[in-house]
């Protein structure tokens, strides 16, 4: 049975305050917000990072729009019954895409896990 929304939510926040404390000032820079799925054409996500990496601030230009994170609940929640497992790979999810932001490549996030 999916979770209350506003229970996500909650989730979502309690793993970005979970971020280490040395990262913590990165969040400043990134919204995170929350949708039901990702457009079709974009396949199956949990999560989206959309910006510009902190690593390259030489390709940030005039009109571009903050960085920002989207987590999507739908896939997250069929994909995770167990709320206790949810719950988990929220937080993995919303580290993820955080790693994106510190410029963080697919590879380099498997080895620290978050893959």
């Amino acid at each position: 049975m999916p979770m209350h929304p506003d229970e996500f939510d909650d989730i979502v926040e309690r793993a970005l305050e979970l971020v280490p404390e040395r990262f913590q000032p990165v969040l400043d820079d990134v919204g995170v917000c929350i949708e039901d799925r990702a457009p079709r054409e974009m396949g199956r996500l949990y999560g989206l990072y959309q910006g510009v990496p902190r690593t390259r601030p030489e390709s940030i230009g005039y009109g571009q729009l903050p960085p920002r994170i989207t987590i999507y609940r739908e896939p997250l929640e069929h994909d995770f019954p167990d709320r206790q497992r949810l719950i988990g790979q929220i937080c993995i999810t919303v580290l993820h895409e955080l790693g994106h932001h510190l410029g963080m490549n697919e590879q380099q996030l498997k080895d620290l896990g978050y893959g």
